[in-house]
């Protein structure tokens, strides 16, 4: 190949116009200048076999469209040539993409992706709540200020009004009365 033509943006769209009028002497100009940077943008992403490929599809393409570039819309030329690259490159990507089957035998070990995962949730949610509501108030308070709000047991006392080692006791307490309300089913989910 020859070296590349350089072309300014007065003479790129003097060629567009003539191309677009059926022109291929115009429009192999424009490939010309062009093939360099699109064969690179391809080749940085493909083997060159590919990125071969790919460059022709590309030119066909703009070829194929180039009846749609309007330079009244303010797009220069080359943008909108290395916009139809950049789908093409993402359609070969999404065509040579591997699915990969999954074996029903695969265990997953991350509990939270099983499906009986939420429902199991659920029901321990519903027995801690229905625990907690059995709770005196304080105990409730302080729990919920804990582990709902996670608030550090400083916070805990500023919004009791009582003491930090007091909120450390009542909180100790709380957790061994909450314990003692659940069912033995739910100590090992908890």
């Amino acid at each position: 190949m020859a070296d590349p033509i350089i072309l300014t943006e007065p003479e790129i769209l003097s060629l567009v116009r003539k191309a677009q009028e059926g022109d291929t002497q115009a429009f192999s100009a424009l490939y010309d200048h062009f093939f360099p940077q699109v064969y690179r943008y391809a080749a940085f992403r493909f083997d060159k076999e590919m990125a071969e490929d790919l460059v022709a599809d590309i030119f066909l393409k703009v070829w194929q469209k180039l009846h749609t570039y309007s330079e009244r819309k303010g797009i220069p030329f080359a943008a909108w040539l290395f916009r139809i690259a950049r789908y093409e490159v993402i359609d070969v990507y999404r065509s040579k993409r591997e699915t990969v089957e999954v074996s029903e035998e695969l265990h997953d070990p991350d509990e939270m992706n099983r499906a009986d995962t939420n429902a199991k949730r659920a029901d321990v949610l519903k027995m801690v709540r229905d625990a907690m509501d059995q709770l005196p108030r304080r105990y409730r308070d302080i729990l919920q200020l804990s582990y709902m709000a996670d608030l550090p047991h400083s916070e805990i006392a500023r919004t009791l009004n009582m003491r930090e080692g007091a909120v450390r006791v009542l909180k100790f307490r709380a957790l061994e009365k909450l314990e003692s309300l659940l069912p033995p089913e739910a100590h090992g989910m908890l």
